[in-house]
Order: C-alpha cells, then sequence, then structure tokens
C-alpha cells in the first residue's frame, strides 16, 4: 500500500503541472494573437490604430469584460453561465425602476440592479447545488426568465436616464483625461477578481470544486454552500456590467443583453480557462475579451456587413472550443 502511495503522487502532480503549463500556453497563444490582430487591422486600415479608435475597443471590452470576469469564475468550477446577457440586461431595467420610475437616489438605484443579479446568480446556484440540474438547464431558464421579467417590467419600452444626469457620467465620464471611467470601472473589477480568486479561501474552493468536486466534498468541504455563493458573487459581476452598459447607453434597453453570454464565454475560453474546470486566471480573461473586441471593431473598420462580423465570432468561438478540447487531452 505505501509503495502504491508513492507512486501516485508524482502522477498526481504531473497531471497538476501539465495543465498548469497548457494554460500558460494559451495564455501566451492569446496574447501573441492580440497582437496579430492588433497588427493586421492597423496594416489593413490607418483609422484602426487611431486613439479615438482604441478607446472604442477598450470602451467596449468594458461590458463584455466584466460579464466575462464572472463567467471565469463559474467556468473554473467546470459550470457554465447562459443567462449573464439576459440578467445584465435585466439588472439595468431595475436600476431603471429604482431611478427613474421610483425616484431614489442614483446609488440606491445602482445597488438595486446589482442586488437583482446576485439574486439571479443565488437562484442559478441553489437550482444546481441543492436541486441538482445541470448548470447548462439552470441557467438556460434563467436566462429566459430574465428575458421575460425585462420585457414585462418595461412594457418592452426603453427606460431613459436623462433625468438624472449624473448616471452618464459614471460610465461616460473621463477622471482620466481622454479615458472613459467604463474601462476603469473594468480594469478594477478584473483586479478584484484576480484577488479573489488567488487570494482568497473562495478562490481556492472554486478550483477545488472544478478540479475534483467529489474529492473536495469528501475533504469535509460544504461543496453546495460554496458554489452558490460562487454563483451569487459571479451574479454581482453581472449586475455591474449592466449597470455600466445602461451609463453607456444612458438608458435601460429591455431588448439588448442576449447574446452577451456566448462572447463572454469565448473571451473566457481563449483566454484559458478549461471548459472541464480547474484551470483559468483573469489575466487570460482580460486577454480573451480584448481579442474578441478587437476582432469586431476590425471588421467594423473594414466594413463586413453585420452578418459576416457574426459569422467569424462564431467561427472563433468553435476554434476556442477545439483549442480547449485539444488542451486537455494533451494534459490527460
Amino acid at each position: 500500500m505505501e509503495i502504491q502511495k508513492t507512486a501516485e503522487l508524482p502522477a498526481g502532480k504531473k497531471l497538476k503541472k501539465n495543465k498548469i503549463n497548457s494554460s500558460l500556453l494559451q495564455q501566451i497563444l492569446a496574447f501573441a494573437s492580440l497582437i496579430v490582430l492588433f497588427l493586421f487591422f492597423s496594416v489593413a486600415s490607418s483609422n484602426f490604430y487611431q486613439f479615438d479608435n482604441i478607446v472604442g475597443i477598450l470602451l467596449s471590452t468594458a461590458v463584455t469584460g466584466i460579464l466575462a470576469l464572472g463567467a471565469t469564475m463559474i467556468i473554473v468550477t467546470s459550470g457554465i453561465d447562459l443567462s449573464c446577457g439576459t440578467v445584465m440586461t435585466l439588472s439595468s431595467v431595475m436600476a431603471g425602476v429604482f431611478t427613474i420610475q421610483h425616484g431614489f437616489p442614483i446609488w440606491l438605484g445602482i445597488l438595486g440592479g446589482v442586488l437583482t443579479s446576485a439574486v439571479a446568480g443565488l437562484l442559478s446556484g441553489l437550482a444546481i447545488a441543492k436541486m441538482k440540474i445541470p448548470p447548462f438547464i439552470a441557467t438556460l431558464a434563467m436566462m429566459m426568465v430574465a428575458k421575460g421579467l425585462s420585457l414585462v417590467i418595461t412594457n418592452a419600452s426603453p427606460i431613459y436616464f436623462s433625468p438624472k444626469p449624473g448616471f452618464q457620467k459614471m460610465a461616460m465620464g473621463t477622471l482620466i483625461p481622454g479615458i472613459p471611467n467604463a474601462v476603469l470601472i473594468f480594469f478594477v473589477m478584473a483586479i478584484i477578481a484576480s484577488l479573489i480568486l488567488s487570494k482568497t479561501i473562495l478562490g481556492r474552493y472554486t478550483f477545488a470544486l472544478g478540479s475534483n468536486e467529489e474529492a473536495t466534498r469528501l475533504s469535509g468541504v460544504n461543496v453546495n454552500k460554496w458554489k452558490i455563493m460562487i454563483y451569487m458573487l459571479a451574479g454581482v459581476f453581472t449586475g455591474i456590467a449592466g449597470i455600466v452598459m445602461a451609463s453607456r447607453l444612458d438608458s435601460a434597453q429591455p431588448a439588448l443583453g442576449e447574446g452577451y453570454e456566448l462572447q463572454a464565454i469565448a473571451a473566457v475560453v481563449i483566454g484559458g480557462t478549461s471548459l472541464s474546470g480547474g484551470t483559468g486566471t483573469i489575466l487570460g480573461t482580460v486577454i480573451g475579451a480584448l481579442i474578441m473586441s478587437v476582432l469586431t471593431n476590425g471588421l467594423q473598420i473594414l466594413s463586413v456587413p453585420d452578418q459576416w462580423q457574426t459569422v467569424v465570432v462564431g467561427i472563433v468561438i468553435i476554434l476556442a472550443v477545439y483549442s480547449d478540447t485539444l488542451r486537455n487531452k494533451k494534459s490527460k
């Protein structure tokens, strides 16, 4: 028995090392891809590398990027969240309801919007952890519920924040000249998410759940509690993304949001987080989100029709998932 234990330990360490190396390689490849895309579009059009366009790329990354930060935590646990796009919309709608329709202060409306998405994350977590509903089905149902509620609450009409002029300045104001606040919010949230994953017990359990949930349960960890907390925390990031989007548009658009979840998931996978769980970094997700924005912006600069832009993004998602599958095979 003692000989068998000694033989198993190096194999486990080797598997973990292979996973880490594979994730690091994916991040390096993602960063190289970002540079290649940037250079390609810069050569293709002189308008691409203009300062205003670069700021536009960063601005468009903010919402998808913040969504992707929450999605990273869930995917690291080997889960999935298909609801983040429509829940983001619901959070912006509720911020509008509290702020405009009920006349609450802006900060209270923002808090109400973020709490709405946190509750949505809590409900998804409960369905997955307690009811044992697969994450795909649970979050798909939440996606439909959030979409329906957004349309019902607003009667399918936008809520405009123009009576509250300070609301738009939250995302479109400039603490740093030339750089919208939405970009700063994105990077601040990325730092917070990175610290959570790397420095807290929640982060350790997030990786543990993705690596081997059953072993984590047998070690005495309350798996259900931590899984619920992770989905709830991801909901907070989703809510912040919703507030940033509403502030940027100066309105809550109830029909907007569907499809953002695919871009967020693609950004996470492109950045090196494995769909099978256990590995991933926030830095990789930030790089992945930038790749998605650079690609979309570059295609627009080159006047590629919207339909073909969608096709290209779909192909990128397929390639990202296929790359993840190859990484998993090599690490075994």
